[in-house]
């Protein structure tokens, strides 16, 4: 029976990093209060194409107009990290 990797493992896998978006939103009743609403993902820095899929997705479907976006990332999985192991010793 094969293992089956999480799709977060195989994102980070594949150069993806944890994503953390502040977004500052007017809310609809009020346009003069400032709500905040946290949105995080594994995706791509520098471009954000998941990022951007979710505020374009909130531009076209949420009535709070979007006032400001924070982004951090950060790649948890870095290529200094992983090396090739040439051998195994066992201790009993």
């Amino acid at each position: 029976m094969a293992a089956k990797v999480s799709r977060d493992f195989v994102l980070q896998m594949e150069g993806y990093g944890l994503a953390t978006a502040e977004i500052l939103y007017r809310m609809p009743d009020h346009p003069g209060l400032l709500q905040t609403f946290l949105w995080q993902e594994y995706d791509l820095c520098p471009r954000f194409p998941e990022l951007n899929k979710f505020l374009e997705f909130w531009q076209r479907e949420i009535e709070g107009r979007l006032h400001s976006v924070r982004v951090a990332h950060s790649g948890l999985i870095k290529p200094a990290e992983l090396r090739s192991v040439d051998g195994m010793f066992l201790l009993n």
